[in-house]
């Protein structure tokens, strides 16, 4: 893919995400209502999706309760602001394995359920978009692996596109971009493929230039893609992103300092984030414009 600067680009707020930040900042929203605020602010300062996850309102721990989908599409879509809604799929494919010296039995924290009660908060609140997490990998901790053969995601790509919801392919490494690559080509997905470039995970993709590079030469050139680095390298992929010729996620699901000492909220990041884009002397797609540009139904 031909690098080139990208002058129209769309924001991504994933608003909370699924990590275990609950306890290292009291700016993390726990309950739907909080969520859908924090989203309905990240809109209002300039995003044009809000990615979102739940938690347990009394403990700020990832859930994936539908109940709590559905209040936060609810709350989203009631109020007076527009914004592209994109739910998680990527709860219930949690292996963790127990010690090295006796992996078996499983830890009582392994969460591995079906394609369909992996999506049935999806088939329920039809968001215009929902993650597809395109690959396994090892994931931070020791012995815990995240969990998407072919079979799961052939199975929810399907699923997805019988409900007409475009999946958002989450990258973490080559390999699940050759795999989407593939989906594509076996007629499971659709042609119009949105992708999310996700960098600096551990142990994906590491977030050099070097690495980033690669991954963007290996997207088709008529697909659309968004990436993000975690931590202090956030806003420095803005740039990064916007200069190879794609679009910009941020939001405290991914990184949860404005500064050194600083702790953000949602609306925080993606007004910096926008100041970066029109610095570069790129424009900010409008809700209704992203809606075009990737073919999507406005769900009300």
């Amino acid at each position: 893919m031909p690098l080139e600067m990208n002058r129209e680009v769309f924001i991504t707020c994933a608003v909370t995400g699924a990590g275990s930040t609950q306890d290292r900042s009291s700016r993390v929203p726990r309950s739907p209502k909080q969520i859908a605020d924090s989203a309905i602010a990240a809109a209002k300062a300039g995003a044009s999706i809000v990615h979102c996850h739940v938690r347990d309102p009394e403990t700020g721990v990832p859930s994936r309760n539908p109940a709590y989908y559905r209040e936060i599409t609810d709350r989203i879509r009631s109020a007076n602001v527009d914004i592209v809604l994109n739910l998680t799929a990527g709860m219930g494919g949690d292996l963790v394995l127990g010690p090295s010296s006796r992996p078996l039995p499983l830890s009582e924290k392994t969460d591995m359920i079906s394609a369909e009660e992996r999506l049935c908060h999806v088939a329920e609140c039809l968001p215009e978009i929902c993650t597809l997490d395109c690959g396994t990998m090892n994931f931070a901790e020791s012995d815990y692996v995240m969990v998407n053969t072919p079979g799961m995601l052939i199975d929810m790509s399907r699923m997805i596109t019988d409900l007409g919801v475009m999946p958002e392919i989450e990258v973490f490494d080559s390999g699940h971009l050759w795999y989407a690559r593939h989906l594509v080509e076996q007629g499971i997905l659709h042609k119009t493929v949105l992708v999310q470039l996700c960098m600096g995970i551990p142990w994906g993709a590491s977030d050099d230039l070097n690495t980033f590079l690669a991954m963007v030469n290996n997207v088709p050139e008529d697909w659309v893609f968004s990436a993000f680095s975690i931590g202090r390298h956030q806003m420095a992929y803005v740039a990064a992103s916007v200069l190879a010729g794609g679009n910009v996620r941020v939001g405290l699901e991914d990184n949860l300092w404005l500064d050194k000492g600083n702790l953000a909220e949602n609306w925080q990041l993606v007004d910096c984030a926008k100041s970066i884009i029109e610095n570069l002397g790129a424009r900010v797609l409008s809700p209704d414009e992203v809606r075009t540009k990737l073919c999507l139904t406005k769900r009300v």
